[in-house]
């Protein structure tokens, strides 16, 4: 018995120091734990902290719209063209045969030559338009121009030649030429298109360099003109 009871009480004492022992390394596995887990949601903030991304709003900006530039002086319109018609160049040269057709070239609006309304314009075009600028070396036919080339008050004509003077013979020179913007006659588009005779002719082609004319207008802006201009060689009885 007495055995018995000595084992019994030493169970007992390990019993309480094993009780013990087993609260202490409770308290110290609860203790680390807590620690562990402290340090762990400590560096977590902190991680959480340094990824914290701060979304701010910002205001944008009003956006205006861009002032299209001007265009460049290229692109600038014509003025309107006036309504009138549209004035021809007469040939220097007056062909003697029919030129050839060229059925390449735009076919004219016969509208565009009915003299009427401003020289230079066209039929369709607009009332207090702008006329299209004359060529000072454009040619302009009779039909052509507001005041036509007529001879000078005074200007010397033509000398009667004196031996079909004499003889009695009266004739008459049918020539065409240009009177340019001076007055002058332009001898070198001097063409005869008829005579009776080549004295005759010879007299006229003599008297027209020293012959003055008033020449044409359009608009009060003087042009050449391409003239018609007869001579008659009559004798006075």
């Amino acid at each position: 018995m007495f055995d018995n009871l000595l084992e019994t009480q030493a169970k007992k004492e390990r019993s309480a120091g094993g009780t013990a022992f087993s609260i202490l390394a409770h308290v110290a596995i609860i203790a680390m734990a807590v620690y562990v887990t402290g340090k762990g949601v400590a560096e977590a903030v902190e991680e959480a902290r340094e990824e914290k991304i701060d979304f701010v709003e910002v205001k944008q900006e009003e956006v205006k719209p861009e002032t299209p530039p001007p265009p460049p002086p290229d692109a600038v319109l014509a003025p309107p063209i006036a309504k009138g018609f549209q004035v021809l160049t007469a040939p220097v040269e007056i062909p003697d045969v029919l030129p050839d057709i060229d059925l390449s070239k735009r076919a004219m609006n016969e509208a565009d030559s009915s003299g009427k309304g401003v020289a230079g314009g066209i039929a369709a075009g607009v009332a207090g338009g702008v006329p299209q600028a004359i060529s000072s070396d454009a040619v302009m036919f009779e039909f052509q121009v507001e005041k036509q080339a007529a001879a000078a008050p005074g200007s010397p004509g033509p000398t009667y030649p004196e031996m079909l003077k004499q003889a009695g013979i009266e004739g008459q020179v049918l020539a065409s030429f240009v009177v340019d913007t001076t007055g002058r006659a332009d001898m070198s588009t001097f063409k005869v298109i008829t005579s009776t005779h080549e004295q005759f002719t010879q007299a006229v082609r003599r008297a027209l360099p020293q012959m003055r004319f008033l020449p044409a207008e359009v608009g009060n802006k003087k042009v050449k003109q391409l003239v018609q201009q007869p001579f008659g060689f009559a004798i006075t009885r």
